[in-house]
């Protein structure tokens, strides 16, 4: 259960001037990086994941979950202004966004989307609270071969996250795990896969590959139509929302608030999904369903609402049981790693003071975007305006210095540029990025708690279907395996009926 005093703790950790001005920091650069289309929440974590070196925990944190969520708002900014969404987590709100815009509405559209944002973004967190620590408490009873399962259930996400080709996302997978391997053994202590290079001893650096595959690689793409990223005539137009029509969304706001916490819950789901889901839901039971694609601020209100809360939802599985299920949390799964610690159950044992420093420092996160969104939309846009030929060398040069301050040397900077090229390619391609991510985090640790747990069981492999905790999570894996493939079965079946 949530304990109200360690909260308060975490709220007092957040207020602290440091931890207060780099979050609101967070939230400005999220909202840049959200609302420059082709520049999205993974891509402006990972790039700034390197100022985090030398910061305590809970500043690290802040700082990059107001990046998170910054940027998740950010993208409404672009989809009202220009009718290009900025994340795709905001491709629902163009369809009603822009047509406001058009209205000469454009400061009531985006009004009501930091409102709604804001509200969807807080009541997640709200359930983040209460569910985390439950979860945790029934994961501390892990043991190596739960820890196992739970790494294989991770691992089976990848069928989520996979896109349109199940057998591409399978290969990004096994790629990611080959990388895992590289290293020292953690068990015996020989190299393997190093090739005689002692930049590779400590296996293949976790930061240069994320900057090269999110970052780089998103730059490459851009740079092939660089005017279609421009917002030169973009304007601010009409007031805020009136009293009495934020009162007409306040069903929609709550409704989606709570579907996109649970949806954001859901490994592989994310705050794109979510939106999606909310529009439709704000649609279906909307009392004006035919003003939907026609400027209506429910249509703003859903899916903006509805995005926001799925960041507090993914972020309860990576704090309660260490499992990623976004882009984004993979990513700052990396800086849990950077700060020497590890998501999971025992996280809210070893480091409590940290989880409620993080919980307050989403409250804050979210509290910074509104207050940055009422007042600084203009400011944004302007900064926006900034030509793209401008604006991909600064983040090709903030790229080199995060891979350099790695370990400062040239290594990880040949690293990042191999990985850019490389995720430039697998864009390309249609190949998914995040299951690489995904699998070089958990390779490891499901290699590592599989050899333990069968020099416990002293070889046997009955130890995983002896332990019921083992046996369910292998169960679940079983089922989130075959989902998608269950799932495109309905669908065409449902197809065939209909025609």
């Amino acid at each position: 259960m949530m304990d109200f005093g360690l909260l308060l703790e975490g709220i007092q950790q957040i207020l602290q001037p440091n931890n207060f001005l780099i979050t609101f920091f967070g939230a400005a650069m999220g909202i840049l990086f959200g609302a420059l289309p082709g520049i999205n929440a993974s891509m402006g974590v990972a790039l700034l994941l390197p100022l985090t070196y030398g910061m305590t925990p809970v500043t690290a944190l802040s700082m990059l979950l107001g990046i998170y969520c910054g940027a998740i708002y950010g993208g409404s900014i672009t989809a009202v202004l220009i009718n290009t969404p900025g994340t795709t987590a905001a491709a629902c709100t163009t369809f009603d966004g822009h047509q406001l815009a058009q209205q000469g509405k454009a400061g009531k559209a985006l009004g009501m989307a930091t409102i709604a944002s804001y509200i969807g973004g807080t009541l997640s967190v709200i359930i983040l609270i209460v569910l985390a620590p439950v979860l945790a408490k029934v994961a501390l009873r892990f043991g190596p071969p739960e820890y196992f399962a739970l790494a294989v259930f991770g691992l089976s996400i990848i069928t989520s996250l996979a896109g349109d080709s199940l057998i591409k996302g399978i290969i990004a997978g096994v790629f990611g795990l080959m990388l895992g391997t590289v290293g020292i053994d953690m068990m015996n202590g020989t190299p393997r896969y190093t090739f005689g290079q002692v930049n590779l001893l400590d296996g293949v650096s976790f930061i240069p590959v994320l900057i090269g595959l999110f970052a780089v690689s998103q730059v490459l793409i851009n740079a092939e139509s660089p005017n279609s990223l421009s917002m030169k005539d973009a304007k601010i137009l009409g007031l805020l929302p009136s009293l009495s029509e934020l009162r007409s969304v306040v069903g929609t706001i709550l409704r989606s608030s709570v579907i996109g916490s649970f949806v954001g819950i859901l490994p592989g789901a994310g705050a794109t999904i979510s939106s999606f889901i909310c529009y439709n839901e704000a649609k279906r039971w909307s009392k004006k369903p035919e003003e939907f694609g026609n400027g209506s601020l429910e249509g703003i209100a859903a899916p903006e609402a509805g995005n926001n809360a799925a960041t507090g939802g993914a972020m309860v599985p990576l704090l309660s049981l260490g499992i990623p299920g976004s882009e984004t949390t993979a990513v700052l799964l990396g800086a849990f790693m950077i700060q020497g610690i590890s998501p999971g159950p025992l996280l809210f044992k070893d480091h409590i003071d940290v989880v409620y420093g993080i919980f307050a420092g989403l409250l804050l996160a979210n509290l910074a975007f509104l207050v940055l969104g009422l007042f600084g939309v203009k400011i944004f846009v302007k900064v926006l305006q900034i030509p793209y030929r401008i604006l991909m060398p600064l983040i090709i040069s903030l790229a080199f210095v995060g891979s350099y301050s790695v370990k400062n040397n040239l290594f990880n900077v040949g690293v990042m540029l191999l990985f850019g090229v490389l995720g430039y390619f697998m864009r390309k391609l249609k190949f998914p990025i995040a299951p690489v991510v995904l699998a070089l985090v958990l390779g490891p640790m499901a290699e590592a708690s599989l050899r333990r747990a069968l020099i416990m069981s002293g070889g046997s492999w009955s130890i995983f279907v002896e332990r019921p905790i083992t046996l369910i999570l292998l169960g679940i894996t079983l089922i989130s395996l075959f989902f998608p493939i269950i799932r495109d079965m309905i669908s065409k079946k449902k197809v065939e009926t209909t025609v």
